[in-house]
C-alpha cells in the first residue's frame, strides 16, 4: 500500500499597518513551503470603506483567506501591527497553528490592544490623535520611521501606497492569551518604528523559545530579504518542520 506524503506545513504571512501582503514576495521566494500572503481587509477602493471595520472584522478577513487557502497546519509570520491579528487567528484556529514568528510585531499583554502596549503618554494620547488625524502618518514621518534604512526609491513606493487603517484595529482589544506554539521572536536593531527597548517588551509579554536580531529598520522584508528568510527557515527547522 503506497504511503501517504506528509502534508507540508504552510506560512501564513500577514503584513503591518498601511503595507500589502507583496511586501513579503523576497522572503517567500525560495521557502519550499506553500505560502499564503495574506491581505488585511479592502485594501482596493476608497478609504472610507475600512473607517468602520472593527478588530475581528480584520482577524476575520484574514481567517477566510486561510481557509480558502486549504492548507491544514501552519505557522504565522507576523510584522508589527500583525502581531495582535497573529493572535487572534492562532485563537480562532487552535489545532492548526504549528508556530508565530514575530517580525518587530507588536505583541500586547493578555487582553491587551496595539495602543495599549505602547509606552505611556503614548497609549494615552493615541487614540485621541487617530480619531482626530486619522491613521496614515505624515509622509516624513513614513520616511524616517518605516523606511529609514532604505534607499529612496523604495521609500517613496512605501509613502505613496501607504492604505490607512481603520482606527478600532489599533484600539480595540484582542482578549486573547499568546498560544502554547513554538515560538520566534525577530528583533529589529536599527528600527525607528518600534524602538529595541520597547521589542524587548514585546518579547517579554511574546515568551519566544528564540530571538533573533536583524540589523535592520522596521521593514526587514524590503531591506534584507535573505536574511529574514534563512531565520524562518532556521526556525521551521528547530520546530521539526523543515524535512
Amino acid at each position: 500500500m503506497k504511503q501517504r506524503t506528509p502534508e507540508k506545513i504552510g506560512l501564513v504571512f500577514i503584513h503591518g499597518a498601511g503595507l500589502e501582503g507583496r511586501i513579503w514576495s523576497k522572503v517567500a521566494t525560495g521557502l519550499d513551503h506553500p505560502v499564503l500572503l495574506a491581505e488585511l481587509p479592502q485594501r482596493k477602493g476608497d478609504d472610507e470603506t475600512r473607517k468602520g471595520l472593527s478588530l475581528a472584522d480584520y482577524v476575520n478577513g484574514i481567517k477566510r483567506q486561510v481557509d480558502e487557502w486549504g492548507i491544514r497546519k501552519f505557522m504565522i509570520v507576523a510584522h508589527s501591527l500583525g502581531g495582535v491579528l497573529a493572535l487572534g487567528l492562532a485563537s480562532e484556529l487552535k489545532g492548526r497553528v504549528a508556530g508565530i514568528a514575530a517580525i518587530g510585531a507588536v505583541i500586547p499583554e493578555n487582553g491587551g490592544s496595539f495602543v495599549s502596549a505602547m509606552p505611556f503618554p503614548k497609549r494615552i494620547v493615541l487614540p485621541a490623535i487617530l480619531r482626530k488625524m486619522g491613521t496614515k502618518p505624515p509622509a516624513a514621518a513614513i520616511r524616517a520611521g518605516l523606511c529609514n534604512d532604505l534607499p529612496a526609491d523604495q521609500a517613496a513606493e512605501i509613502v505613496r501606497g501607504f492604505i490607512p487603517e481603520a482606527v478600532r484595529v489599533y484600539t480595540d482589544r484582542i482578549g486573547v492569551s499568546v498560544p502554547n506554539v513554538p515560538k520566534l521572536y525577530v528583533k529589529l536593531t536599527k528600527d525607528k518604528e518600534l524602538a529595541p527597548s520597547l521589542q524587548n517588551k514585546m518579547i517579554s509579554n511574546f515568551s519566544p523559545q528564540s530571538v533573533r536580531s536583524l540589523e535592520t529598520g522596521h521593514l526587514p522584508m524590503l531591506s534584507d530579504p535573505d536574511g529574514l528568510r534563512s531565520i524562518l527557515e532556521d526556525f521551521l527547522a528547530d520546530a521539526g518542520y523543515n524535512d
